[in-house]
């Protein structure tokens, strides 16, 4: 049994497993959510970071980083059926999403050399499109949302992927 699990652990080393993505983007750990306490405090540092980041990069770098924080939100929401609050945070990340390329073009204009910021968006768009075909994959067609005091809200929930989708794929 010994020799099996010195065997086992040789192979694991000199053979270690790959894993295969579309890409080695990373996306951000979830901040926090619609619930939380903190949830207004971050929204509103959000909205003055906005400003902190100023010039062409600054902005892209800005948006492309909202749009990937709203993208986790939104998927860590339709992980726990929160359908309504996953839509609202998906959409958000769209407009971060689609404001990014506005200022790499600005920047283009201004002569500046947008290679690597232009890779980054690439890559960050096939994460983007990664990570919204699973939740596809995985989320029922439609949803009825049924607040406890108003009328109920129909969600075309693979219709909001897929737009979210062809959002992205024309970033590439």
């Amino acid at each position: 049994m010994k020799k099996i699990v010195v065997i086992a652990l040789l192979f694991l080393i000199f053979f270690p497993p790959h894993v295969f993505a579309e890409s080695d983007y990373v996306l951000p750990y979830p901040s926090s959510m619609p619930g939380n306490k903190l949830y207004l405090v971050e929204q509103l540092k959000d909205k003055f970071m906005q400003y902190w980041y100023f010039g062409n990069f600054g902005q892209c770098v800005y948006n492309l980083g909202q749009a990937d924080k709203y993208l986790v939100e939104a998927k860590t929401l339709f992980e726990y059926k929160q359908y309504l609050l996953a839509n609202q945070a998906l959409q958000k990340s769209d407009y971060y999403f689609q404001r990014a390329p506005f200022f790499l073009e600005n920047a283009r204009k201004e002569n500046k050399n947008i290679s690597v910021q232009k890779t980054v968006f690439h890559d960050a768009a096939r994460k983007h499109i990664e990570v919204l075909q699973k939740a596809e994959s995985e989320l029922p067609e439609n949803f009825i949302w049924t607040p406890e005091k108003s009328s109920p809200t129909a969600l075309h929930i693979k219709q909001i992927i897929s737009k979210s989708i062809k959002i992205r794929t024309q970033g590439l």
